[in-house]
């Protein structure tokens, strides 16, 4: 193992850097993890580049091996994949996926790290985080078989979850975006696409994942009588208005909200975070995935990458980071 990585921190809002980091040696069942690619969960990772986590949340809102604190300096990001070059026999050399900040190396507890099936390619794998959030907001949302279900927000956890939910027999889903270029997405998921205008609504269940208030206040204008919505967007500091008169009490419409942190309430009694991992991890091994992977760059541009992500998305979906080898 090397004795320094590099690693990028957001050093003020607005502004990132990469740094260099002293790399402890590995302790009894550790591994060290080369980098290959790391994934930006845009929505989240905006906010926090941008300062807008509220007090309130800084002690909820670490990542696992998060350094630093909120709002700045810090060290936040939890999409790794990289290989496995000293630690037990059985991880040798193994891909894994790690929930650790953009870093070219790094060092954690062997029981930190998700082995990703030899068939779901490295540079898929960093979709495992937003995977796993979509699928427990998935659960929270709890379709039926033939049911009409509204996804809001062409986003990586808006297009996951309406991927996810297509898979039950029978369901009529839609994937709700402003941007019409989304529908590329869509269609490679072989799911029916539509701006607000011409969405269907009367929907079974609706989830929210546009990150924004008026993809809200459009997934409570879809939802049938006595549907639920999930909430999968986190605004951050942003206050959010809601029309809360109107049609909302006498359609009986819940707004539920959905966090990856705790799993959903149905499941909770038999799964563990680590089980609801490998799931997602397994899911990976659809090829079909690869079209939510939008954009690529090296490590070293983070810094610019991260501002410009911030400041203009664009038709941004995931952006994967490249270390070299």
């Amino acid at each position: 193992m090397q004795e320094q990585a590099r690693a990028f921190w957001v050093v003020a809002p607005g502004r990132g850097e990469i740094r260099d980091e002293a790399l402890s040696p590995p302790s009894h069942g550790d591994v060290v993890v080369q980098t290959l690619y790391s994934g930006i969960s845009r929505g989240t990772e905006a906010l926090v580049f941008g300062g807008h986590v509220p007090e309130s949340e800084w002690d909820r809102m670490r990542a696992p091996f998060q350094a630093g604190d909120f709002p700045a300096p810090v060290k936040y990001g939890y999409a790794s994949v990289g290989r496995v070059i000293d630690g037990p026999d059985d991880l040798a050399n193994r891909i894994v996926f790690v929930l650790y900040p953009h870093q070219t190396q790094f060092v954690v507890p062997s029981a930190a790290v998700h082995i990703v099936p030899d068939d779901v390619p490295p540079g898929r794998a960093v979709l495992a985080a937003n995977l796993e959030t979509a699928l427990n907001g998935v659960w929270d949302a709890r379709p039926h078989v033939g049911d009409r279900i509204s996804v809001v927000g062409a986003g990586t956890v808006g297009c996951l979850a309406a991927w996810l939910a297509s898979g039950i027999p029978g369901s009529d889903v839609e994937l709700v975006d402003v941007n019409p270029r989304r529908a590329r997405a869509a269609e490679a998921l072989g799911i029916r696409f539509c701006e607000p205008g011409t969405a269907a609504g009367k929907a079974d269940v609706v989830i929210h994942a546009s990150g924004s208030p008026a993809g809200l206040e459009l997934a409570l204008r879809l939802a049938a009588f006595e549907a639920r919505v999930v909430e999968l967007s986190w605004f951050g500091d942003q206050v959010v208005p809601l029309p809360l008169g109107g049609a909302f009490h006498s359609r009986r419409l819940t707004i539920r909200s959905s966090q990856v942190g705790e799993l959903a309430p149905a499941q909770r009694s038999r799964w563990d975070a680590r089980r609801r991992m490998g799931l997602a991890l397994r899911l990976l091994r659809d090829p079909v995935l690869d079209a939510l992977i939008t954009g690529e760059s090296a490590f070293e541009t983070l810094p610019g990458v991260m501002a410009d992500l911030t400041r203009s998305p664009g038709d941004t979906i995931t952006h994967r980071v490249r270390y070299t080898q």
